[in-house]
C-alpha cells in the first residue's frame, strides 16, 4: 500500500503535464479527441501505432505536432514501392584517408531518430517493410553484423490510406502485431469542421509547445508500468482477449465462421499498458472497466481476421469487437 501511495503525487503531476500536452496538440490537431488519447496513449505506453485514414485529415501534422510537444527528434519517411532497406537503415560508404587508406564508415538512415513517421507505410516492398520489423521490437537493427541502438525512446507512427489499395503491399500479420494501437482517423463532424476552417485558414496557426523532455517521457513511461490494477480489469482483459480467440475454450460460438485467426498474448499486454495510460490521461490513478471497452478496438482492430463467409455477410471487424464487448457486459449483469 506504501508503494501505491508513493506513486500518487507522481501520476498527479504526470497528469498535469499530459493535461498541457493534450491541449498543445490540439491546438492544431482540432476535435479529434480520441485520436489525440489513443496516439498519446500508445507512446505512454511505449509502443507504435498505426493511423488508418483518408488523405487530408491531418495524419501528418499530428505526427509533426506530437514531435514537438514530446520533445522528440523526428524523421519522416515517404514509403515508396521503389523504396529500399538501405533508405530507412542507413548504409556503409567506403571512404579513402588522409594516410592512403581506406575504411567503411557507416552513415545512418532515418530511423536513427525518436519519433519515425512512417508515410503510406503498405507502398513500400515486402522486402522494404522487413526493415522495420527488428527496430520497431527490439529497438535496434543489424548491419553488416554489427548491433546498432536506436535513439530512447522510439516509436513509429506509421500511416495507411485504407480507399487506395492499387500498388500496395498489405502489411504482413508479424507487423501489425508490432503495432500497439490502430488508430482509425475518420471524418470530422460539421462542428468541428467549422472550428478546423476558422483555426487553419487566417493568417496564423496556432503553434505547439514542448511539454516533455525524452528523459521526462522515458520515466513517465515507466510510471505507466507501475500503477495498480484491479484484479476485475485484469480479467477483463484476459476474458475480452480469449474470447476472440475462435476455437478456444474461452472464444464466443458464435466466432466459429467469422474469424479465421484471433489476438495473441501481446493484445492482452497491449491492453493492459494502454488502460493505464488513458486512466492517466483522464485523471485517474487506476485504470476502470470503461478504459478496458474504450481501448478494446484500437488494440483488436489489427489482430482479427473475418473470414470469406463474414466478409460476404458485409460484418466488419469493429463490429465483431463491438458484439464481444456487449457479451462480456451481460455475463457481468448475469453475475
Amino acid at each position: 500500500m506504501g508503494d501505491d501511495e508513493n506513486l500518487v503525487p507522481q501520476v498527479t503531476a504526470l497528469a498535469e503535464t499530459l493535461a498541457e500536452a493534450r491541449r498543445a496538440v490540439e491546438q492544431r490537431f482540432v476535435g479529434q479527441h480520441a485520436v489525440v488519447e489513443q496516439v498519446l496513449a500508445a507512446i505512454l505506453a511505449g509502443g507504435h501505432a498505426l493511423l488508418v485514414g483518408q488523405p487530408g485529415l491531418g495524419k501528418t501534422m499530428l505526427v509533426d505536432t506530437l514531435s514537438t510537444v514530446l520533445g522528440l527528434g523526428s524523421q519522416r519517411i515517404q514509403f515508396t514501392p521503389d523504396l529500399m532497406p538501405a533508405d530507412i537503415l542507413g548504409s556503409e560508404v567506403l571512404d579513402a584517408l588522409p594516410d592512403g587508406t581506406r575504411a567503411f564508415r557507416f552513415i545512418e538512415g532515418p530511423v536513427f531518430t525518436q519519433l519515425l513517421m512512417a508515410d503510406e507505410i503498405n507502398r513500400a516492398s515486402p522486402r522494404t517493410q522487413s526493415a522495420l520489423l527488428q527496430a520497431m521490437q527490439e529497438r535496434e537493427v543489424t548491419i553488416s553484423g554489427q548491433h546498432r541502438p536506436l535513439g530512447r525512446p522510439f516509436h513509429v507512427l506509421a500511416t495507411q490510406n485504407p480507399i487506395e489499395q492499387e500498388g500496395t503491399y498489405p502489411l504482413p500479420e508479424a507487423q501489425l502485431d508490432r503495432f500497439l494501437l490502430q488508430i482509425d482517423v475518420d471524418y470530422p463532424d460539421r462542428a468541428t469542421e467549422r472550428e478546423i476552417l476558422l483555426a487553419t485558414t487566417g493568417l496564423e496557426e496556432g503553434a505547439a509547445h514542448a511539454a516533455f523532455t525524452p528523459d521526462g517521457l522515458i520515466a513517465a513511461q515507466r510510471l505507466i508500468r507501475q500503477m495498480p490494477v484491479g484484479e476485475a480489469v485484469v480479467d477483463a482483459i484476459l476474458d475480452l482477449v480469449r474470447a476472440a480467440r475462435p476455437g478456444e475454450t474461452d472464444g464466443a460460438p458464435w466466432l466459429a465462421d467469422a474469424l479465421l485467426w484471433g489476438p495473441g498474448p501481446r493484445a492482452a499486454q497491449a491492453l493492459m499498458l494502454v488502460t493505464r495510460a488513458r486512466a492517466v490521461l483522464n485523471g485517474r490513478f487506476a485504470p476502470t472497466l470503461d478504459d478496458v471497452e474504450a481501448m478494446a478496438a484500437p488494440v483488436l482492430r489489427h489482430r482479427l481476421a473475418l473470414t470469406f463467409a463474414a466478409r460476404a455477410r458485409g460484418e466488419t471487424v469493429d463490429a465483431v469487437i463491438a458484439r464481444l464487448l456487449d457479451d462480456r457486459q451481460a455475463g457481468r449483469r448475469a453475475a
